[in-house]
């Protein structure tokens, strides 16, 4: 039997879950000034990922680099999500919760609304 396929699932299946922490940790510390430090990680894993012989390895390899480009936009979906008090605020970036100018279209329910 080849258990390789089921080996990349279950790693799949717990970088992705691994990357939910990570992502909602990052927001909350960073802001969404960090996106650059997942676009470095996720580009140099799939780089690196071309360049490992073994499939499984490179699978791993590939699938956390996708995972971390995946990151990118979570990152900025995690701030709307705070911003309507799904997740917490950190005190200390108060600012980076201000509602946008543009979020004041008609189409925008605030959160007084909710």
């Amino acid at each position: 039997m080849f258990f390789e396929g089921i080996i990349i699932a279950v790693a799949t299946f717990l970088i992705i879950g691994i990357f939910h922490p990570i992502v909602i940790k990052s927001e909350y510390y960073w802001g969404v000034k960090c996106w650059p430090w997942f676009a470095i990680l996720g580009v140099a894993l799939l780089i690196g990922s071309m360049f490992i012989s073994n499939v499984l390895v490179a699978s791993v390899i590939g699938v956390t680099g996708c995972s971390a480009l995946w990151s990118i936009l979570e990152i900025f979906e995690q701030r709307e999500r705070v911003r309507k008090g799904w997740f917490p605020m950190n005190p200390k970036r108060k600012e980076d919760y201000k509602p946008l100018e543009s979020d004041s279209s008609p189409h925008h329910k605030s959160s007084t609304n909710d």
